[in-house]
């Protein structure tokens, strides 16, 4: 009787932990008093434990299964963050548009030019765009990994603002294949690799608008929950982390069959 109760309860227990995470919302539930002695409660309590003992892999599949709805819910919560600030994300009005800027897909990267796996990232992205004429990149700077993120992110905004997206897009492939971390000196490479004025970039390096720039993609990041570098969004999904490039295209048919 208490081995089948004791498998019962196991049963009940991977259920409950499964949908624990979920059901901070919902009323609460009476407390009812139990069919159970304080003997036979203790006993009960000695069978799962020795129950679980003997079967661990029922722990893995409680992980799993709780995993699994995470990444649902997560999923849903993103497409819900991603319609509410549609406008942010997609036509912020200052960003840099690369691809095709009339592509009916859409890619945005947040970004940290010192992040390696966003430089991993950045030849596929630029492959799976020679590859699809029917999707634009947006890119929007999130320096996270110190000072010479914040540098080359103020100096790719900088150069934005003074010389024009071309410019800029010069610049941005310099920075995204550099090695190391980005000094001043480095800087100075790069503006003279990607024939840009850097007299005229460090001056609008100091524009408030540069500021302005950078601290909105910072709050919207924020606001979507984004804490690291890269993270993509493709279509209405969000993507954190580094992916390969099938992962995106993946993404990307789907929102074509959605279409």
């Amino acid at each position: 009787m208490i081995t089948r109760l004791a498998r019962a309860a196991v049963a009940g227990l991977c259920l409950v932990t499964a949908g624990a995470a979920f059901a901070q919302d919902a009323a609460p539930v009476p407390e009812q008093s139990s069919p159970f002695t304080a003997d036979q409660r203790e006993a009960l309590h000695a069978e799962i434990r020795a129950y679980l003992l003997a079967n661990p892999e029922i722990v893995m599949e409680m992980v799993k299964i709780l995993e699994q709805k995470q990444q649902v819910a997560a999923a849903t919560d993103d497409k819900a963050l991603v319609a509410a600030n549609a406008a942010a994300i997609f036509d912020d009005g200052f960003s840099w548009v690369g691809g095709n800027p009339d592509g009916k897909l859409t890619i945005v990267e947040f970004l940290d030019y010192q992040c390696g796996y966003c430089r991993k990232a950045q030849p596929e992205i630029l492959a799976l765009l020679e590859d699809n004429d029917d999707v634009r990149l947006i890119v929007k700077e999130m320096p996270i990994l110190g000072p010479g993120s914040d540098l080359a992110a103020r100096a790719a905004v900088a150069t934005m603002v003074a010389e024009g997206p071309e410019a800029y897009a010069r610049l941005h492939e310099q920075l995204m294949t550099m090695k190391g971390e980005i000094t001043d000196a480095s800087l100075d490479r790069a503006f003279s690799k990607a024939g840009v004025d850097a007299d005229k970039a460090r001056a609008a390096m100091e524009d408030p608008e540069v500021t302005r720039r950078i601290d909105a993609t910072h709050a919207l990041a924020e606001t979507l929950g984004i804490a690291g570098t890269p993270t993509f969004v493709v279509a209405d999904t969000m993507v954190r982390g580094y992916v390969p490039r099938a992962q995106i295209e993946g993404l990307l048919e789907q929102a074509r069959t959605a279409e």
